[in-house]
């Protein structure tokens, strides 16, 4: 896919209301070969997918072995609104607490002194983090009014030819 059928599908008003939101799921393959999914908190700098994650954390040996990812942002209604995102993740091992990472859980509902403690807790437990940096390569909305899954266009695509 090109970048700028990328950038021409991530800056739809549906696409930036998706990556507005706190979490994704992300899969990958773990180095025993098999699959994983899992939900993560995510921030988008405009270009790129951050998620942040401890320094000991299982899935970094996989992408670190293999860092080809897919993501899901998605709603909870019906018709779903979906972002599909295929991307290379970027390993970035950092010292303190990443920007990203408090960006990321700031959305939660605390008082600034359920925040400040928080915060402090953070800083306790992390000498540092991992960054995750996801450039999307392939992109697809279904927003299921203007863009359906591949498969039933291609069934009414069918059903228009016979």
């Amino acid at each position: 896919m090109r970048p700028d059928e990328i950038t021409t599908i991530l800056n739809r008003p549906i696409s930036q209301e998706l990556l507005a939101r706190d979490l994704l799921r992300m899969a990958y393959v773990a180095k025993d070969g098999t699959p994983r999914n899992i939900p993560i908190a995510f921030t988008w700098n405009g270009t790129q997918i951050v998620v942040c994650t401890a320094k000991n954390a299982p899935k970094l040996p996989s992408l670190r072995h293999n860092p080809e990812v897919a993501l899901t942002i998605d709603t909870e209604v019906h018709p779903p609104q979906i972002l599909l995102i295929r991307g290379r993740a970027e390993l970035d091992v950092v010292d303190g607490i990443p920007a990203e990472y408090l960006q990321m859980n700031g959305s939660y509902e605390m008082t600034p002194e359920q925040r400040v403690e928080w915060e402090a807790e953070v800083h306790a437990l992390y000498d540092g983090m991992v960054r995750i940096v996801i450039t999307p390569t392939w992109v697809k909305l279904i927003d299921f009014d203007t863009t359906l899954p591949t498969a039933v266009e291609e069934l009414i695509a069918q059903r228009q030819r016979a």
